[in-house]
């Protein structure tokens, strides 16, 4: 008979600087999941779910969906939600019985008002409820704040590689293949994890820049030893104010702890003889609409302060301000529920003053207040096909206006918050990028992937909000100590 294994994902980057709290609707909104639903909607995506699915194919085994929930990054997850989410997911597990292993899905930076370490929690539960023997193998986002009882709750743990995370269901498979070769008793994972006491910069953390390139090569130096399963490199998520918080590494070999342990002690060391190259380098508005003045377009702007993927509100206006000061052609992505409906309710072609934007807080910029022309209405579904930050093809930013101003600056106003992972959702409505000058994307290194196809060049520009790059400005009470950039 075929092995059987168990498929778990739960899933929320959790921003602790926020003071509204992710509730149940917002997972209900994104993905929450049980059972056969989660074959269909996950089996052939791009996520490391989906490498789950095709993986254990490829072993000849048999995929048990059992349980999915993700939300949008945004504030921590309300008390009452995450029981919920525990239950339910307990209850599925329950429903399922023994079986041969798990592979889990976990972020690696959850939060919840009730659970400082979400992650480290809720699968210890798992653990508890599964046993010690049963093999369980995760994968982990690249900005995990991991935890010790997240690595023992585990036999195997696969990070993400890339930034933008290009390689979600690439991972995926891996781990799948890994508990294949691990129930058949080919290996016996072992892993091991070392927390150097630094905090990587989130304007360093694109993995393709040469400052990663030591680190690299040590960690694909490591993979060719006898005995070396995986190694990973997670950055972590500065956003999250836990005791956590932070950069780490985690090694898996073939029935060799210590082993696992020394490689990864010497990748710790050498990151933190590397710190200084993970400092921010920050760039002002100022300098940012400077460059933009004496380069050709389009020019992307990484609006760093509202960061959606990072848990930010989108609807920061500092940058398009700038903009219109500047006179410069551009274009921004606003989330508006009050001005959308404001366009609906007149219509294409009529002309209006809005007030769009910086309406969630005081944190990023005052509304532009501006007479507009709405150019069109949509429905805000769109598709993406290529591979992309997240993994993510169905997206869903609800109803959406279009608007202009008489300066030449074009607002697209979306009811639902959605990070800029797919050019789609300029080119699904009609936008061309080519035209605009300049173009804000509210990201760090999310965007770039998308957006390389148009931009001729990448700014992330240093701006304020619940999401700056700027990490001595965030008011920590809980992070570890000491961790550079601090001490």
């Amino acid at each position: 008979m075929s092995h059987r294994i168990g498929i778990i994902g739960l899933m929320h980057e959790s921003n602790t600087f926020i003071a509204a709290q992710t509730t149940l609707v917002d997972f209900e909104n994104d993905l929450l999941l049980r059972g056969p639903s989660v074959r269909e909607k996950m089996a052939d995506s791009l996520h490391e779910v989906g490498g789950f699915f095709a993986g254990l194919q490829m072993a000849g085994m048999e995929a048990v969906p059992i349980f999915m929930a993700r939300a949008l990054p945004y504030g921590t997850i309300s008390a009452e939600t995450a029981d919920i989410l525990f239950e339910r997911l307990l209850d599925a597990v329950a429903e399922h019985g023994p079986l041969d292993g798990y592979l889990v899905a976990p972020h690696g930076a959850t939060v919840s008002a009730n659970h400082a370490d979400f992650d480290g929690d809720w699968l210890t539960l798992l653990r508890e409820r599964i046993g010690r023997q049963t093999p369980m193998i995760a994968t982990l986002d690249l900005h995990a704040n991991m935890s010790a009882r997240m690595v023992a709750a585990f036999d195997a743990i696969v990070g993400y590689r890339t930034n933008p995370h290009l390689d979600q269901k690439e991972r995926g498979i891996e781990a799948a293949l890994l508990i294949a070769r691990t129930v058949r008793g080919e290996i016996r994972p072992t892993v091991a994890a070392a927390f150097p006491p630094l905090a990587a910069n989130i304007e360093r953390q694109a993995s393709s820049e040469p400052h990663w390139r030591p680190l690299q090569d040590k960690q694909a130096a490591q993979l060719t030893l006898p005995g070396v399963l995986s190694n990973s490199l997670l950055y972590g998520f500065p956003y999250s104010d836990v005791p956590q918080m932070g950069s780490s590494v985690v090694v898996v070999t073939d029935n060799d702890p210590a082993l696992a342990q020394k490689l990864a002690d010497e990748l710790a060391a050498e990151w933190w003889q590397r710190r200084d190259d993970f400092a921010g380098k920050m760039r002002s508005v100022a300098d940012a609409m400077a460059f933009v003045k004496t380069h050709d377009g389009p020019v992307c702007l990484l609006d760093m302060g509202d960061n959606v993927g990072g848990g930010s509100p989108g609807d920061s206006t500092i940058l398009a301000h700038a903009l219109l000061e500047a006179g410069i052609k551009s274009l921004v992505i606003l989330y508006d529920p009050e001005s959308v409906h404001h366009a609906e309710s007149l219509g294409v072609g009529h002309r209006v003053t809005l007030r769009m934007g910086g309406k969630c807080d005081r944190l990023h910029g005052e509304p532009i207040e501006a007479i507009v022309e709405v150019i069109s209405l949509h429905d805000g579904k769109f598709e993406e096909t290529e591979v992309r930050h997240g993994g993510i093809r169905s997206f869903d930013q609800g109803r959406t206006a279009i608007v202009v101003t008489d300066s030449g600056l074009t607002v697209m106003l979306t009811t639902r918050r959605t990070a800029p992972f797919s050019l789609r959702q300029l080119t699904a409505f009609g936008v061309e990028p080519e035209r605009f000058h300049a173009i804000v994307a509210k990201g760090v290194h999310a965007p770039t992937a998308a957006y390389a196809p148009i931009s001729k060049h990448f700014i992330r520009v240093n701006t304020p909000g619940a999401t700056t790059a700027d990490m001595v400005a965030l008011n920590y009470q809980h992070r570890r100590k000491p961790l550079y950039p601090f001490e």
